[in-house]
């Protein structure tokens, strides 16, 4: 590989990894008896259980084992943890409760060193940059640290250095697990659908980008850019000049965990609402934006004392594909109609399921599993209970998780979990229901209309309790107005993508030989406060002045045609 050093390498390529190690063993050898030794121990004590009759009594404490065993490998080992965490196809369910809890927090490394690196990086001394620079780190995780400073232009910011040597030290363990893959994927009893090493290189191109501040940088921007118009999501700004893939400098957030329920009241904030904007936010980037944030623990989300709540930390994030969106988005809905046999079909679309799985036998075990964690009442809904739930059908079913659904589970699940530990009662359904069936009737997208279609209709019937279930539960969001829904809606109808849902909307009103008033009247007392005649008046002239007459011409029986315009 000639003059090629490690640390020059700035995006994971297995090959040219291997390439170099493959005629250095000895800067491996070290690290993999350390590895060997220290998973030789914990896989013994594994087996000693098993011997003994004792696995119910130990597997506490083998749990907390394994993580212990993690977090002194190191970061690339906490970064597996983490991951894994969110693997019920991969990891068994009590191991999952214990590595939920694994924090990257250790001790900072010395100060001078980093230093150092900021002025090395930045090609200029500290001072020439900062008026002010804790003389410590402020905080410190498993891939770098964190200092308070002040620019010379007086902007407050914070600093984040990278710890010394990691990118060395991350393709020296990525490649010892990729060579351990290799020959270990045979031998595992796993439901992966493809390759082991496939799923190493997954997490070392992840990695890779986690430990790129540039790329770090642009993920900012390019979310803070998906929230511009949304005046409760803070982001922080980052200061370019300043900025280099070891050291990044970005705005300093004034702000309180969300944890720390105590001072978000003190500056007169309900946790809760902070919260509901959490939930809503991570909801949109998922479903509308599809750029998520992967990493959205307690340390990473901020109540802003003017009521907004700020993320920080864009090292982890992903991009979902249009499609994915709306497949989740009739999961979501199939799941709480509790349509199993299309919430299946889903599960075969999001890469859960092989194109060639046979889902019969599948279908009655989701509405076993998913039927009891929901409960009678969709407000009962609990997503931790669900993923916990779902681990089961793992084992039994060929479930496997998409690497990308692996890092959305974290999200809601961390979510979720920061909620719950604000407000025991919390149901994320209760914000995330609404939301969803506010998009499905505004039909913002082709796709989602033909979804509220998909939602409306089953075996060629109009579902009109689903219907104003729909409204009923869009209307507990405070941003939904049915009176702009149903001028889209009637404008849908109008238009040629519409002529579906007009014949069956007839159909529908004149189903089993008689007309459906007594359904009409439910929908209309369900909205009809939300109705003033002077609003209904302003979009009816809107509606009149928007449509040409071809829109008119389109519902008009082909022997009445409008009366030719006088010009």
């Amino acid at each position: 590989m000639g003059q090629y050093q490690p640390a020059q390498l700035k995006q994971y390529n297995p090959e040219a990894i291997a390439s170099y190690f493959r005629y250095r063993p000895w800067e491996i050898w070290g690290r993999l008896v350390r590895i060997i030794w220290c998973f030789a121990g914990f896989i013994l004590g594994l087996k000693w259980d098993e011997w003994q009759n004792k696995i119910e009594q130990h597997k506490e404490k083998r749990a907390i084992q394994l993580r212990e065993l993690l977090t002194r490998l190191g970061p690339t080992f906490i970064k597996v943890g983490q991951a894994l965490s969110t693997r019920p196809d991969l990891i068994r369910k009590d191991f999952l409760e214990e590595l939920v809890k694994l924090q990257d927090q250790l001790p900072p490394f010395d100060n001078n060193l980093a230093y150092h690196i900021i002025e090395t990086e930045l090609e200029r001394s500290i001072w020439d940059v900062f008026s002010e620079l804790s003389p410590k780190p402020v905080a410190a995780a498993s891939l770098g640290q964190v200092y308070r400073g002040r620019l010379r232009s007086g902007e407050e910011v914070a600093v984040k250095v990278q710890r010394p040597n990691l990118r060395p030290v991350m393709m020296r363990d990525l490649y010892l697990m990729r060579w351990a893959a290799s020959w270990l994927s045979p031998w595992l009893p796993l439901n992966l659908g493809h390759d082991l090493t496939l799923i190493v290189d997954e997490f070392g191109t992840k990695l890779f980008e986690e430990i790129d501040y540039i790329n770090e940088g642009r993920n900012a921007e390019k979310f803070a850019g998906n929230f511009r118009d949304d005046l409760q999501v803070k982001v922080p700004s980052i200061y370019w000049h300043y900025t280099t893939t070891h050291v990044l400098t970005l705005e300093w957030i004034n702000g309180f965990k969300l944890t720390d329920t105590t001072k978000i009241r003190e500056v007169g904030l309900d946790p809760e609402a902070i919260i509901q904007i959490g939930v809503t936010s991570g909801l949109q980037q998922l479903l509308e934006h599809g750029f998520f944030h992967a990493d959205p623990h307690p340390g990473n989300l901020f109540a802003v004392p003017d009521g907004r709540m700020a993320y920080i930390d864009f090292g982890m994030m992903d991009q979902l594909e249009e499609s994915t969106k709306e497949n989740l988005v009739d999961a979501l809905v199939h799941l709480v109609n509790k349509d199993y046999t299309d919430l299946a079909e889903d599960f075969v679309k999001l890469g859960f399921l092989t194109s060639d799985t046979n889902i019969a036998p599948i279908v009655p075990a989701l509405e076993a599993v998913l039927g009891n964690a929901i409960g009678k009442n969709v407000k009962d809904f609990n997503f931790r209970t669900i993923t916990d739930e779902f681990s089961e059908l793992m084992y039994e079913y060929p479930f496997r998780v998409p690497a990308k659904f692996a890092l959305i589970i974290r999200s809601l699940v961390t979510q979720e979990g920061i909620a719950l530990s604000l407000n025991p009662e919390f149901k994320i359904v209760e914000v995330a229901y609404p939301y969803v069936a506010r998009r499905l009737l505004t039909g913002e997208s082709p796709g989602l209309r033909r979804r509220l279609l998909n939602v409306l209709f089953k075996n060629g019937k109009f579902q009109w309790q689903r219907l104003e279930n729909l409204i009923a539960i869009a209307r507990t969001d405070s941003n939904f107005d049915v009176l702009p829904t149903a001028k889209l809606g009637l404008q849908f109808m109008l238009s040629e993508e519409g002529k579906f849902l007009r014949r069956q909307l007839v159909l529908a009103l004149t189903e089993d030989d008689r007309l459906h008033t007594e359904e009409v009247q439910s929908l209309w007392n369900l909205v009809k406060d939300d109705l003033p005649a002077n609003r209904l008046l302003d979009v009816a002239i809107a509606l009149l002045t928007d449509f040409s007459k071809e829109s008119v011409a389109a519902i008009l029986p082909k022997d009445q045609p409008l009366a030719a315009s006088k010009n």
